[in-house]
Order: C-alpha cells, then sequence, then structure tokens
C-alpha cells in the first residue's frame, strides 16, 4: 500500500469519518507504526507512548514474543466458531489468575463485557435495577453510559444519560452512587436492596483511588444482601497486578470484566465469575427462561487468545510488575516535583502503573471533583508533550512493561521543557 502524508490523510479523515476521528482519541496526529514503548507517526516522528492503544499495549507495540506466536496462529487459521485450545488455555489462566473466576465467557470488546456481567447478575438474582458510579466507565453499552459524564448531573441516586438514541426505560433500571462516598452509597444500597440485581465498580475509578474502607464496604454490604458486586476490570485487571485490582486491593467481587491487557493489544475480553453465577451462559444448567445466550462471531477469537497467552507469559516473569510500578513513579514524581517547582497548581493522582496531573487545587476524590480542574489546560499540556516526543491520551499516563529508565528520564525533560508555557 502507498502511504499518504500526514495533510491528505487527515483531510480524508474529516471528509469519510465522522468528526474526522475513529471516535477514540482525536487527534490530527496519524500513527504509522508502533515498536516497543515507541510509536512513530506518518511523517516520521517518534514519541514516546503512553496511549498505548488506551492500555491493552502492556507488554508494548509489536513484542516479538507475541508476534511470534500470532505469526504460528495465523498459518494455522484465523477464527472457528468453535473451541479452540488457545481460547481454552487462555480461561484456564484466567480463572487462575483472578481470584472470583470460576468460569470465563469471552467476547471481543469491553461493552460487551460489561453489559454481560451486568446481565448476569439480573440473570442470577432474578432483580433488574443495577448500581453504578457516577463517572464511572463501563464502555457503551446503554446501561454503561448513564451518568458516565453528565455535565449537569442529577441528584443521587438518578441517573442521566449521556447519549442520544437510549431508550428512557433504560434510565429506569439504574442508580447512581458517588465514588468514594461510603455514607451515601451505603444508604442507596439500603433503601433498594430488594430491587438491586448487582452493583458495578470499577475499583480504581478511571483515575480515582477508592479511599480507605470503600471497596470493603461495597463488599461487606452487598454480601449482606446478597447482591453480586461486579469488578469492572477492563483497565485494572493484568495490569495493577497479575491478579488485577482485586489482588492489589484484597478485595474479592463476585463477577469481573476483563479486557485490555489481557490479550496483547488484540479484540478479546472477557467475563467471569463465580460458577453459580456464571451457570447462566449454559443452557443445561439453569431453566429456560434464566438462560443468557450469547454469541460472538469472533468470542475466544485463536489468533488473540495466543496473544493473550504469550502477553500472560511475558507478565509472569519475575519483578515485571515492580518494575512497571517503579518507573511509573519515577515519571510520577517527576511530574509532581517540574509543576510543583513551577509553582502550577495541580493534583497529580493514580499508580505508577496508570496516573494524571489535574489542573485544580481541590482534592479529586470523585466525578464531581474532576469537573473542577481545568481542562482547557490539560489539553493545552498534552498538546506540547507531543511535541516534545511525548504521546498520551486525552487523560491518563499508560505504562508498559517496555517503558524504560531513558524514557522515564526524556519524559520528565519534556515536563521541564513545557513548564513555562503552562504557566
Amino acid at each position: 500500500m502507498n502511504k499518504q502524508n500526514n495533510k491528505d490523510l487527515v483531510a480524508k479523515a474529516h471528509k469519510f469519518l465522522p468528526g474526522g476521528s475513529l471516535g477514540n482519541l482525536s487527534s490530527d496526529v496519524i500513527i504509522d507504526s508502533g515498536l516497543g514503548s515507541k510509536i512513530t507517526d506518518v511523517e516520521g516522528n517518534e514519541y514516546i507512548d503512553y496511549l498505548l492503544g488506551s492500555g491493552p499495549m502492556i507488554t508494548g507495540h509489536a513484542h516479538p514474543e507475541v508476534m511470534d506466536a500470532v505469526k504460528g496462529q495465523l498459518e494455522n487459521g484465523t477464527t472457528f466458531f468453535a473451541n479452540n485450545e488457545p481460547a481454552i488455555l487462555l480461561a484456564e489462566e484466567i480463572s487462575n489468575a483472578m481470584e472470583c473466576v470460576d468460569k470465563v465467557r469471552f467476547s471481543s470488546t469491553g461493552t460487551e463485557a460489561t453489559m454481560y456481567a451486568m446481565r448476569a447478575a439480573r440473570a442470577f438474582t432474578k432483580k433488574d435495577k443495577i448500581l453504578k458510579f457516577e463517572g464511572g466507565f463501563h464502555g457503551m453499552n446503554d446501561y454503561a453510559l448513564q451518568s458516565m459524564m453528565p455535565a449537569h448531573p442529577n441528584e443521587f441516586p438518578a441517573p442521566k444519560s449521556d447519549s442520544g438514541g437510549i431508550p428512557a426505560a433504560v434510565s429506569e433500571t439504574m442508580l447512581i452512587a458517588p465514588f468514594n462516598d461510603i455514607e451515601i452509597t451505603q444508604s442507596i444500597i439500603e433503601e433498594h436492596k430488594n430491587e438491586l440485581g448487582g452493583v458495578i465498580v470499577e475499583p480504581f475509578q478511571r483515575l480515582l483511588p477508592p479511599k480507605p474502607g470503600f471497596l470493603e464496604m461495597l463488599r461487606q454490604i452487598t454480601l449482606q444482601h446478597e447482591i453480586p458486586l461486579i469488578f469492572d476490570e477492563v483497565v485494572t485487571s493484568f495490569r495493577f497486578a497479575f491478579g488485577g485490582a482485586q489482588e492489589f486491593y484484597g478485595i474479592t467481587p463476585d463477577i469481573c470484566s476483563l479486557g485490555k491487557a489481557v490479550a496483547g493489544g488484540f479484540p478479546l475480553t472477557a467475563v467471569g465469575g463465580r460458577e453459580d453465577i456464571m451457570s447462566h451462559f449454559d443452557a443445561s444448567a439453569v431453566q429456560a427462561e434464566e438462560w443468557m445466550p450469547q454469541i460472538g462471531t469472533l468470542s475466544g477469537n485463536p489468533i488473540a487468545a495466543v496473544a493473550g497467552l504469550a502477553t500472560v507469559k511475558i507478565l509472569k516473569k519475575p519483578g515485571t510488575y515492580e518494575r512497571m510500578h517503579q518507573i511509573g513513579n519515577t515519571i510520577k514524581t517527576g511530574l509532581i516535583n517540574t509543576l510543583n517547582d513551577a509553582s502550577i497548581t495541580s493534583k497529580v493522582i493514580g499508580e505508577g502503573v496508570l496516573f494524571d496531573v489535574f489542573f485544580t487545587d481541590e482534592e479529586i476524590v470523585d466525578y464531581r471533583s474532576t469537573l473542577k480542574a481545568d481542562k482547557p489546560k490539560l489539553m493545552k499540556f498534552n498538546q506540547l508533550l507531543r511535541e516534545h516526543g511525548v504521546f498520551k491520551g486525552d487523560s491518563k499516563f499508560y505504562l508498559s512493561t517496555e517503558h524504560d529508565e531513558s524514557d522515564a528520564e526524556q519524559t520528565i525533560e519534556a515536563f521541564k521543557s513545557i513548564v513555562d508555557k503552562l504557566s
């Protein structure tokens, strides 16, 4: 294929794609290739990549072990719509890694995985309502798009649809609580316990760490009222620790959704959980009216599965997570120090493997506190970083196994180079 220049490609993007984008990162930078911790655009500019495809490239771009596994599978077929060895073996790895997982059902997107997790909870409890947290991102299904990014939030627990085209009836099945607010969340659950089919939460919501005791309270009250607790670990699984956020925080949910890092950049996600809940995917295990058919042309695709197996093997190597957190914390600390030295009001929050800055003097603890930050300044920060060879999304620095001390040093130098323009 003959490559076209950036200007022509940008023009074609705006002609043929709504908004000139794929619906993801909105940028006129057109990516051509990636290798390790770096990406290169069509004009030949190289960047240290902290977007990482929005997270899935946890072992970096084109990791040789992942690529070798994929090449080997390509010669044996690309998809079967039937059981295959790589998918079965990857299900075993996931079950062994994630504390709450007895059985696994594969899908292709995080949107599907969270949708099936909520559906499984409703099928199990025979109750219709799901509680989610304001600002929580659970993909693009109708239920997830309730109070995900409201500009003018409703009073709790009333939801607000974030998208056109969603039936009003969907909102009637969702309840909204403030992340990190133990008192309000507990009162909503207590009031609606008899109609709640499940509670879904990102244990680390977007960039918000849970306050001490918050996840523990969720686990305790959901157990007390026999309400399935769903951890959306599409972002955190195999990233915060090999056993995900449930290992990192020491809290075991009943169901979890998995994605991004689980397949090394290929389209494979999963929902997993307790056997009695997951049995609703099995027509022979439950009554006909309780069965959940789940059919996906590419679910458990063998190419994605072998990529996942290779990724898991890399992540199992001793010291992998310690090193990712170490490199990330070096960059995070460098960002904090640079902004403090320049007297720029800001809060840098998150973990070493996933963090970002909010330009505000207020504590960032929930969705509404993030709205008070200076978003235009963040967009300027991101643009200036790109001009200095550092690529990130609108929010989040993602770390991979391939980022090293040199990347950290260059990134911190970029912070120092742009800080005057932010002031």
